[in-house]
């Protein structure tokens, strides 16, 4: 068979350059293959190389059969090498050639030849070895095949090699087929320890499963001997604290101190968030004292979180104050540190505050961001700064090679429509549009907002159809802001219709649609109607507000009668939901109207023990018709 290869080889070969090129390879197979002598072999290494006389691994891979694979892949060719060179196939020679920098497709073939031969079997290693080489590749399926054949050899796979196997498949998004493996691994191979546990947890962390980790958690305490410790409860509780059970996540830290595991800053720095969520600041401050009594070092996450929290809370000089506490301390404040504290300072009205710490961000060694610069730009407008400061930062950012986002535009429209500046907002829609940026509902909102206001009906309406032929859809917020205008300029069967079509598209109305829907019933009367909408609000399961109530009542107020509008305030008073000073006037109105001056005034008397304001309108008529309102009860200003 041999010598009939040879002479088929040759008898296709009998162009001249051909016949050439052949015996040229040949001649480089046999120069390979050729053991240089001592002499050579001395002139050609550095002198600085040594080779310990009975390492297996120094004659493992001859630099000769690494060219030939290189040359030939893996073949006919690669196999003689092997021969010649006398290269046993081991476990470390198969890890060995699955090292070297060749095309992936040779390596498989090579794994599968020497899956083959007599008296070798692949162990954990050589598999292991292949399965990173076809992840390195992005050869996801092929990896998760050889991962199978492992698995149904019959190699010996460790809790190690598991926890290996759950990360990388883990790392390919491929989850579900990761939980696949280690319950068949699980069962038939090995007994899976806290760290095969963690890698799984981990895993799914990542990937955003946070239900089936509570699931693995309760499957690794019932082991027995397989106890949690200081990863797992971090995993944990921080799996808890994003599906908001934040009880649990508090009982699984006390849980963790009362086994004796000693928390890490991130598992402090999860809890203090919880607590600050919760409202519960003076227990996050003790958490603090607790770190640093515990001699736990606050990183600059657990900043983050500790200045959010104190800002949050409306303890603004507090929170500045840590921040200059932190970098007395070494500690060096990020980018998301400073947003945070940038935007506490500008929802304080701390403009000045706000604009000198951007300014001291170089000093910091912190180069502002696209959020930094949104952040500054949206303190500018709620402080009632001009619009045209606003657009200077905007093109400031511009200037220093900060790429404006969605939300930038979306600031900058909603900014400008506030300002009553709305063909301003105009441009930079079509801006955003040209710069490639998808229809941002945001935006559309609150132009369609600011044009409703406007009475610009049709143009608000030509920008909601635009919305959703650009994007195929409009959020809730933006049908509740078109529902709403229509409601106002008396097209309520239009407004039904979109309240209707957001339900067939899967658009769930929220509470703002609901109150758009009813407010624009009551306007015309259809005061039975809005009050069948409320019910019908709650039955799906939509919790109607303050807001909701107010509508129903002030309906009632206008055609009801006192009645009725006395009926509801009273079930509002007994209820989670307390009237209000709109409420308030709003009743005191219709007594008003109605002739019910004592009511009204005892009314008034609540409302003044309330600290309410009363309407100056509503005030006025009762004084005219009964004269003789105390002095006391008389609002400032009149």
């Amino acid at each position: 068979m041999i010598s009939g290869s040879i002479t088929l080889r040759r008898a296709i070969s009998t162009l001249t350059h051909l016949s050439q090129r052949i015996k040229q390879t040949e001649s480089e197979i046999v120069q390979m293959f050729k053991l240089a002598s001592p002499k050579d072999e001395t002139q050609r290494l550095p002198m600085t190389q040594k080779f310990p006389r009975n390492n297996p691994s120094v004659r493992t891979l001859d630099e000769r059969f690494i060219r030939i694979l290189k040359i030939f892949k893996w073949g006919p060719d690669a196999e003689k090498a092997l021969e010649v060179l006398k290269l046993k196939v081991d476990h470390r020679l198969v890890r060995e050639v699955l090292k070297i920098d060749v095309h992936v497709h040779a390596k498989i073939q090579f794994f599968k030849w020497a899956g083959k031969r007599r008296n070798f079997e692949h162990d954990s290693t050589t598999y292991m070895a292949l399965i990173h080489c076809l992840e390195g590749a992005g050869m996801f399926g092929e990896m998760w095949k050889t991962i199978q054949e492992m698995v149904r050899s019959t190699c010996v796979i460790s809790p190690a090699d598991l926890s290996e196997i759950v990360k990388v498949l883990g790392k390919a998004k491929m989850v579900n087929k990761a939980l696949s493996i280690f319950y068949q691994i699980k069962s038939r191979k090995c007994k899976p320890t806290s760290n095969t546990y963690n890698s799984m947890i981990l895993m799914l962390m990542q990937e955003g499963h946070h239900e089936k980790v509570h699931e693995l958690y309760n499957e690794m305490c019932n082991e027995g001997d397989c106890l949690p410790d200081t990863v797992t409860y971090s995993a944990l509780i921080a799996a808890f604290g994003k599906l908001g059970r934040d009880d649990s996540a508090i009982s699984l830290f006390d849980e963790m101190k009362e086994n004796g595991l000693y928390p890490t800053a991130k598992i402090y720095t999860t809890i203090l968030g919880i607590y600050f969520k919760l409202g519960r600041v003076e227990k996050a401050l003790g958490l603090v004292q607790e770190m640093k009594a515990k001699g736990c070092a606050l990183t600059v996450y657990t900043y983050t979180e500790l200045i959010k929290g104190v800002g949050k809370a409306g303890k603004v000089d507090e929170a500045y104050g840590i921040f200059l506490n932190m970098i007395k301390e070494g500690c060096k404040p990020d980018v998301v540190l400073v947003n945070n504290l940038i935007n506490i300072l500008g929802k304080a009205g701390r403009l000045v505050d706000a604009i000198k710490l951007f300014e001291e961000m170089k000093a910091l060694h912190c180069t502002p961001n696209v959020v930094t610069y949104n952040t500054v730009i949206k303190a500018l407008f709620e402080s009632k700064a001009r619009a045209s400061e606003a657009f200077l930062w905007y093109e400031k950012m511009k200037e220093n090679g900060v790429v404006p986002s969605s939300f930038t535009y979306s600031i900058l429209i909603d900014g400008f429509c506030k300002t009553n500046r709305v063909e301003k907002a105009l441009l930079l829609l079509e801006e955003m549009d040209e710069k490639g940026f998808a229809p941002c509902p945001a935006a559309y909102c609150s132009l369609i907002d600011a044009l409703g206001k406007a009475k610009r009906y049709e143009a608000a309406s030509e920008l909601f159809q635009e919305l959703r032929e650009n994007s195929g859809h409009s959020s809730a917020r933006v049908y509740a802001v078109m529902i709403k205008h229509l409601g106002k300029c008396g097209r309520l069967s239009e407004a039904v219709d979109l309240f209707n079509e957001m339900k067939k598209l899967g658009c769930n109305p929220d509470v703002y649609t609901y109150n758009a829907l009813m407010s624009g019933m009551v306007r015309i009367g259809m005061i039975d109607e809005a009050h069948s909408l409320l019910r019908t609000m709650e039955e799906n399961g939509c919790t109607p507000d303050l807001n909701s109530h107010n509508i129903i009542l002030n309906g009632f107020a206008r055609t009801g009668g006192p009645k009725r509008a006395i009926e509801m305030f009273t079930r509002m008073k007994n209820s989670h939901i307390k009237p209000d000073v709109v409420s308030y006037n709003t009743v005191l109105g219709c007594l008003s109207r109605a002739g019910m001056f004592e009511e009204a005034a005892k009314l008034m008397k609540e409302m003044n023990s309330k600290g309410y304001e009363y309407d100056l309108i509503t005030y006025s008529s009762i004084l005219e018709a009964v004269g003789k309102i105390d002095e006391d009860h008389m609002p400032a200003g009149l």
